[in-house]
């Protein structure tokens, strides 16, 4: 396996991780909120000097579903990291001891609530985006342990655990009423962070796994049903 490879895989891991660490805002205060997510804009720079050559091939993209998909995501993903940037700076109160007159309160409250909401479509977006390249980290997982042959075990046991995180993803988008946070509604309801960290951190986790899930299996029942429509064309 290419050492350059899973370097590049190491960091795109750590970015997604740094970004489910700094929802926690309310547990992490604001310092180390803002150090978080300053990593993880410095990552997301690094993964887009490795990915540089990836945006000049767009126009050549193919036109079939999950290709215009992963540009459709990728498009989305970057509006999404550039809203979240955006509002950052405006509400940031680190600045504040580097830039006079600074006071981190620039945007005001709409501007922290484009934040909020722009993280949490984040969120969702990154699963997705990972679910679509699901296949390549299988197989790099393959490589790693040596797992050359089919198993039908296997891949029962496999598919019993997909669906248990995708029924855990569903209870947990209750949990953190994640809907509210994707329509962009205020509410005081939120996550009991003297009662529970870890818990915050697993439903999270599970709602990621959800999307993943989801995302890997549809592209794979679109495959399914677009190969017979070929066929018939060819």
């Amino acid at each position: 396996m290419n050492r350059l490879f899973l370097f590049r895989l190491f960091f795109d891991l750590l970015a997604a991780a740094l970004l489910l660490f700094s929802l926690a805002y309310w547990w992490l205060g604001n310092t180390a909120h803002e150090l978080a997510g300053t990593a993880m804009f410095l990552l997301l720079i690094v993964h887009n000097v490795f990915n540089r050559r990836w945006y000049g091939s767009v126009p050549q993209t193919r036109k079939e579903p999950r290709a215009l998909l992963n540009v459709g995501i990728t498009a989305a993903l970057l509006a999404g990291m550039l809203a979240l940037l955006m509002t950052s700076i405006l509400i940031s109160n680190a600045l504040a001891g580097v830039v006079p007159s600074w006071d981190g309160s620039w945007g005001g409250f709409t501007a922290r609530q484009i934040h909020t909401f722009a993280a949490y479509w984040v969120l969702v977006i990154v699963a997705i985006h990972l679910g679509l390249r699901w296949p390549l980290i299988m197989n790099v997982a393959r490589n790693r342990f040596g797992v050359m042959r089919p198993s039908a075990a296997r891949t029962l046991v496999l598919r019993v655990v997909a669906a248990a995180i995708a029924i855990c993803g569903v209870w947990s988008s209750f949990a953190l009423d994640i809907g509210t946070r994707l329509a962009m509604q205020v509410t005081l309801d939120w996550w009991n962070f003297e009662e529970a960290v870890a818990g915050f951190f697993v439903h999270t986790i599970a709602i990621v796994g959800l999307y993943i899930v989801a995302t890997y299996y549809a592209m794979n029942g679109l495959r399914r049903w677009t190969r017979p429509a070929a066929a018939v064309l060819n």
